[in-house]
């Protein structure tokens, strides 16, 4: 059973009740594991068992809920295609890609057309399938740039509501003008706070424009409902389309309330237009509400306008990224320098970068020497100087130098790609703390619905003279005024903040869940080695042992059996050793038969020798005579240094003696990070004393020394035993299982593939300030989140009563529809806005 992650771009929500809806729905889907709707990204990120999942099934699954999935159409040319065997291949190999929802090959016209889900299959993926299928396509696929596509539907997005806004906004004002005659008085019988305080302009209109107020009412209400009916029908389509869909599919959302309170306010406004008689008989004023329907309708536009604006700043962040990767690549080929698109750079090309250009892919210099800025990866503004043989990033950019490389990962592959794939899926994803949001999302809309009729039953009965009248405009209030979009809004915008600004400081964060849990930690274990030191050891000294003929093992020898051995070896201690033999010129032998002993050490055989490289424990644990070298390697030990033990043939030979300088900031860190709360812990494989030595030197006074890479996850599991909440900061393949293990895992960028995979925050640079960044920036989202949902939830449970009007026998005032209106929209900007903040959020060593 083999677990995937799929994103689909779902389109139609408007509030959190509608990604809790979409969320339901795809949870019953067979293979779904698990599945985030986050409304402010407008996306679903799904676990799945890949075996047991059909793209297609997830589609109709969202549209059962009664939204709809983003859908791209891409039509291409195939040579060959008209005087293929047949098409079915093509279509099948096609279609079972991941994403692609349906493929059409004609044979006539040479031509394919597939219909996919953008962001889950790429014109490179559709042209591999065409020529594996032993076809060509005839022309250049377009290459879709994700971020481009985002933009491009936020930029329609916008584009929509803001001309329908402006079109809602004239009506709302030209009925507001033509409701002035027709109030006389209304404010101060009604206790409308609107209305009273429109009481003042509306004597002023009087004076300005005598000639309205001698228009007859009828022709007034009969124009305002000429005016009402594109607004009705286009600026607020959205709105009852979404609400019949969810009536059709049995759910309710924001766009359920927004159609109930302006369709009610409607209809009523209408019949008193259309047919008074029915009021009049009744002995009901014949009042209309056009100017109330026209008003929510552009003030809820407003507001999603403005929300689609703030939303897309907080989420830019992605965008900043990609924005750092060029569009084309200058290329070494067939002894000529080509420029070609991005795209078609591939592994092993000799890439050239001029000054002041961004590197297109990752790689290592073969010529040349410069500066480059690598602050999008770490955070870190100072450039690094390269130089033949160093690494170097797509997307960071060269200084004044020029330089060829040869590219090592392009595409998909580098760096920069898999930092925004991390930060898409950490802002796709939910925090724990939403979780309540959510229930209550799941029941808001009912509920309001309920307290509404309630409100209209008790002003029926109970109410004041025009009963129906008072009865009407309560329900409207309580319909407009209620706001799900502010709870659906509170987390995952928070999230979308605090990832994407973690990103740009060169802290990968894997989700919600992570960034909460980092808050809550109280204990904190940090690896030795390449954590709390630099993690490049160096050899410091190479000492023979004396020979019973009184000659000693030369030092050249010595050095070059260890780096054969060492050569095989991955371990920052192996590339010491054999960096320290490159330096002096000695040539290093092959290795047969490498074995790393996992905790002790190495061994392989170099010519006839058996040559083991091992530690001064699993020395004496075998018994083996040191001699004088025993006196030497407790010298070293009690200075810091870490001897290591040459054996050849069972036989010692020597020391070979490593330093690792810990990190400049690490002192400084450390004491941040008590400050802050937390008990530190060094966990170490090394001897007690070395241990010991680091941790006093950056101020810490626990230590879990001599622990093999199979038990550092035993000692995490410990302390968690104790009742501690534990995050553990290592950075190489033996800290994979510990950082599993731990209640949070944090890599150091340094390390390696496995030990990032298995962590939940990255530090790109290494530096452990960064992750005194992250706890900081964590605490600033979840306080952040946490006022969000405390704003969203007193929001919501003072306006609600306000608009059922509880305040009336007390004061005899009522908030109306217009107020309602504008007081949702707010409540929803409101939350965009404060998570907006963290995007000034800076880390207190800056």
């Amino acid at each position: 059973m083999a677990n995937a992650r799929i994103t689909l771009p779902i389109e139609g929500m408007t509030c959190g009740a509608c990604a809790t809806t979409v969320q339901k729905r795809l949870l019953q889907e067979a293979g779904v594991k698990d599945a985030a709707v986050n409304y402010a990204t407008g996306k679903s990120t799904l676990t799945v068992d890949e075996t047991d999942v059909r793209v297609a099934d997830l589609v109709r699954a969202v549209r059962d809920a009664g939204y709809d999935c983003a859908k791209a159409t891409l039509s291409f040319g195939v040579d060959g295609l008209h005087y293929a065997s047949g098409t079915s291949r093509l279509e099948h190999e096609l279609g079972a890609l991941p994403g692609v929802l349906s493929v059409v090959a004609n044979q006539a016209t040479e031509r394919v057309v597939v219909e996919y889900i953008p962001g889950m299959v790429t014109s490179g993926d559709l042209q591999d399938v065409v020529e594996a299928v032993g076809l060509s396509v005839s022309e250049p696929l377009p290459t879709e740039d994700p971020v481009e596509r985002e933009r491009a539907r936020r930029k329609l997005e916008t584009s929509r509501l803001r001309w329908r806004f402006i079109f809602a906004a004239i009506a709302a004002l030209l009925s507001m003008i033509g409701s002035m005659p027709l109030m006389g008085g209304m404010g101060t019988k009604s206790g409308d706070i609107f209305a009273r305080l429109m009481e003042p302009l509306g004597r002023t209109l009087e004076t300005l424009l005598p000639q309205l107020y001698q228009i007859p009412p009828d022709v007034l209400r009969l124009a305002m409902l000429a005016i009402t009916i594109p607004v009705l029908f286009w600026c607020g389509r959205q709105f009852y389309t979404a609400a019949l869909s969810g009536l059709k599919h049995r759910s309710a959302d924001m766009n359920t309330l927004i159609a109930v309170g302006t369709g009610a306010a409607f209809l009523y406004s209408a019949v008193a237009t259309l047919v008074p008689a029915v009021f009049s008989g009744a002995g009901l004023p014949a009042d209309v509400y056009f100017e109330a329907v026209n008003g929510i309708i552009a003030l809820v536009l407003l507001g999603r306008l403005l929300e689609a604006n703030a939303k897309g700043r907080v989420s830019e962040a992605i965008g900043r990224l990609v924005g750092l990767r060029p569009k084309t690549a200058r290329v070494q080929r067939n002894g000529k320098d080509l420029e070609i698109p991005i795209e078609e750079v591939e592994v092993g090309d000799a890439v050239i970068v001029r000054p002041g250009e961004s590197i297109p892919a990752d790689g290592a210099l073969i010529s040349g020497e410069s500066s480059v800025s690598e602050a999008m990866l770490t955070g870190e503004p100072m450039p690094v100087d390269k130089k033949p043989g160093d690494l170097v990033y797509a997307g960071t950019g060269n200084g004044l130098g020029s330089f060829t490389f040869e590219a090592r990962a392009v595409g998909k592959d580098t760096m920069l790609a898999q930092i925004v794939r991390l930060v898409e899926e950490a802002q796709g994803s939910k925090a724990p703390a939403q979780r309540l949001a959510d229930q209550v999302a799941g029941i808001f809309v009912p509920v309001v619905i309920a307290v509404a009729i309630l409100s209209f039953i008790a002003w029926f009965l109970m109410g004041p003279s025009p009963q129906f009248v008072f009865a009407t405009v309560a329900l409207v209030t309580v319909l407009v005024i209620a706001c799900p979009c502010a709870l659906g809004l509170a987390t995952p915008t928070a999230i979308l903040a605090g990832t994407g600004k973690g990103a740009e400081l060169g802290i990968l964060i894997r989700g919600g869940e992570a960034l909460e849990a980092v808050h809550r930690l109280d204990t904190l274990v940090f690896d030795k080695t390449g954590t709390v030191t630099e993690g490049k050891p160096t050899v410091t000294h190479v000492l023979g042992k004396k020979r019973s003929d009184g000659t000693t093992v030369g030092a050249s020898e010595l050095l070059r059996l260890a780096a054969a051995v060492e050569s095989r070896s991955e371990h920052p201690v192996a590339a010491a050793i054999t960096e320290s033999a490159e330096e002096k010129l000695i040539e290093i032998p092959d290795v047969e038969r490498f074995v790393a002993m996992e905790g002790r050490g190495v061994r392989g055989l170099v010519g006839k020798f058996l040559v083991e490289v091992i530690s001064i424990r699993h020395a004496e644990e075998r018994s083996l005579e040191l001699g004088g070298l025993s006196e030497k390697a407790e010298r070293h030990i009690l200075a810091g240094r870490s001897p290591l033990v040459v054996v050849v043939n069972d036989t010692v030979q020597g020391l070979v003696v490593i330093a690792d300088a810990v990190k400049p900031e690490a002192s400084e860190a450390m004491a941040k990070l008590k400050k802050m709360g937390f008990e530190l812990f060094v966990l170490s494989g090394d001897s007690k004393v070395v241990t010991g030595l680091v941790a006093n030197e950056i101020g810490i006074d626990r230590v879990i020394a001599e622990v093999g890479p199979a038990d550092k996850s035993d000692e995490i599991k410990r302390l968690q035993d104790d009742g501690r909440v534990v995050g553990m900061v290592g950075d190489g393949l033996n800290d994979a299982a510990a950082l599993a293990q731990a209640d949070l895992g944090f890599a150091v960028g340094t390390g390696t593939d496995v030990a990032i995979e298995a962590s939940d925050v990255t530090l790109v640079r290494g530096d452990l300030n960064a992750l005194v960044t992250a706890v900081e920036l964590s605490r600033s989202t979840m306080r952040t989140i946490r006022q969000n949902l405390f704003f969203a939830f007193l929001y919501n449970a003072l306006c609600i009563p306000l608009a059922a009007g509880v305040l009336y026998p007390f004061t005899g005032l009522l908030l109306s529809p217009i107020v309602a209106s504008a007081a949702m929209a707010a409540s929803s900007l409101s939350v965009v806005g404060n998570s907006l903040r963290l995007n000034n959020f800076k880390p207190s060593q800056d």
